[in-house]
């Protein structure tokens, strides 16, 4: 910054190297001049210059270099003077909301090609000096189509989960053969069970009794296991494993080959009941006959989705199509009082539960008359596991449904389940389970969204006995973030869901709580390469 004064004295010129100022003169009254006068306006000039230069070096480093007059430069510095330098932020702000705002109700042509990232959106913006509108378009298109191909992903995983979760892993089936292998070939594993002396006990209701239905051997020996490990009085304890034809011989061959003495096993197949009969199970063979149903759940899982689906709820429409919905072994629980008829009371277990604490007082509950003592799943802090009325599992646009049902009814959980056996004989809950699994079928499986559970709701109406949560907890299958101190203190915890222990998918943080029953050491499980997690 240069200052000059002119020969005469007359006028002062002010010159700026930046070029922002090309004039600035002072001029000087030609009469009554004095070098007083002069003295003073040259103090108030240096005065003022840094604060000019200042603000100048300000307005050059945010780029408005193009701004070469002083009229400009006035403009520019003006509100900053005057404290108003956010106004022309918060305009430019307002007037982008206002186009977004403009842009937000447009439609967005799909098939135009979009940058995949913020580098190339940003070199997109730069090369083609989009207008503002423009800009605000091209960003909803952009984010539209992430937003989709996120979303297309999400979907991607769930099939996998699914198709993972309805598979048999190799270490698992490589057990099933080994141990029939064993059957044929090993008297011991072919042993009596329980011993002929203890036959009596297996109705015997001073006794214990569990029931669990399965084709998972490694899974049943977990749920044993944690039985007799967590009990106070393992000698009370009588297990009923029930499995299909074709797993017996293995499922047999392992409790032989295992004893969990002193408690009770008991091996018995399906075919092995009198009572389990076509004529006794009509609803199962109209189940397994049905092209609906064998389509539905035996056909294409990938028909019917598509991107505008929420990947949790696609995810609950591929679990309901799992193969093993259409089951005798699923469907063996609605037939208890007549399969052991002698019982008074069992406490029913899934195969993906581990029980952590004694069940014994269980048997102490009194369930006022009722049959099914459950925990209810429409109460709790984790609103995905613990919120589930009857709207979750019905579709309440059927006027079948919404003619019967309350959408808003406390649903409860299987898996878990103490009944009282003498109470069910006086009712029709097996009738009541059949009508509306034939209802079902005749509506083309349109009345409920989740495999054996929506039937059991109805036909247990008026017969349920809410009992304590802390008696069982759920979720673990497909609820990653479960609370690891309420999953320590529950007496059963239940990996219902996808992710089973027992797979690869399954959450590795939850798998210790399950793989700690496991014997790793076993010589069937080391030859079929079932391995520890690290």
């Amino acid at each position: 910054m240069q200052i000059r004064f002119s020969p005469s004295m007359r006028s002062i010129t002010i010159s700026s190297s930046y070029g922002f100022l090309d004039l600035m003169k002072v001029k000087v009254a030609a009469r009554h001049f004095s070098y007083r006068t002069l003295f003073h306006t040259i103090l108030i000039l240096a005065f003022l210059l840094p604060f000019v230069f200042i603000l100048t070096a300000v307005v050059t480093l945010e780029g408005v270099n193009k701004c070469s007059s002083f009229d400009c430069l006035g403009r520019r510095l003006g509100p900053r003077f005057l404290g108003r330098g956010g106004d022309d932020s918060v305009k430019l702000v307002k007037d982008l909301y206002k186009i977004l705002d403009q842009v937000n109700s447009e439609e967005i042509l799909v098939d135009q090609k979009l940058p995949e990232s913020f580098s190339e959106f940003l070199s997109d913006m730069k090369n083609n000096k989009y207008d503002a509108k423009t800009f605000a378009v091209r960003l909803k298109a952009t984010m539209e189509n992430m937003a989709r191909e996120v979303k297309r992903s999400r979907l991607a995983e769930q099939l996998h989960k699914h198709f993972a979760a309805t598979s048999i892993p190799k270490g698992i089936h490589c057990l099933s053969l080994r141990l029939t292998d064993e059957y044929s070939s090993n008297a011991q594993a072919r042993k009596q069970l329980p011993p002929p002396e203890l036959l009596p006990l297996l109705s015997d209701n001073s006794y214990h009794h569990f029931v669990i239905a399965t084709d998972n051997i490694l899974a049943a020996s977990v749920v044993v296991n944690s039985v007799v490990r967590s009990s106070l009085e393992p000698e009370r304890v009588v297990f009923h494993v029930i499995t299909d034809k074709k797993t017996y011989p293995g499922m047999h061959s392992w409790f032989a080959l295992n004893p969990l003495s002193p408690a009770i096993v008991e091996v018995k197949g399906v075919h092995q009941f009198d009572w389990l009969t076509r004529e006794n199970v009509p609803v199962l063979e109209a189940i397994e006959n049905h092209h609906g149903v064998r389509n539905h759940y035996l056909g294409n899982h990938i028909m019917g989705a598509n991107v505008s689906d929420n990947p949790r709820i696609f995810a609950s429409k591929l679990q309901a199509r799992s193969p093993k919905y259409i089951s005798l072994l699923n469907h063996l629980r609605i037939y208890l009082p007549e399969l052991f008829p002698k019982l008074n009371k069992v406490v029913f277990l899934d195969d993906d539960v581990v029980i952590q604490r004694d069940l014994s007082p269980l048997w102490e509950i009194d369930l006022s008359g009722k049959v099914n003592g459950a925990v209810e799943t429409c109460k709790g802090e984790d609103t995905w596991v613990m919120g589930k009325l009857f709207r979750t599992y019905f579709n309440f646009s059927h006027p079948l449904i919404a003619n019967k049902l309350d959408p808003n009814e406390c649903a409860w959980a299987y898996g878990m389940n103490v009944f009282d056996l003498n109470a069910w004989r006086k009712t029709s809950i097996r009738e009541t389970y059949h009508y509306w699994v034939k209802e079902n079928l005749k509506s083309n499986l349109t009345l409920w969204k989740l495999g054996t559970l929506p039937p059991a709701l109805i036909a247990f109406r008026g017969y349920v006995h809410p009992i304590d949560p802390s008696w069982h907890m759920l979720g673990l299958g497909y609820q990653e973030k479960t609370d690891l101190d309420s999953l320590r203190n529950a007496a059963v915890i239940h990996y219902n869901g996808q992710c089973k222990p027992w797979l690869e998918i399954g959450y590795k943080h939850l798998q210790p709580f399950w793989t700690r029953h496991v014997n790793y050491s076993n010589d069937f499980i080391r030859s079929c390469h079932i391995l520890e997690p690290q």
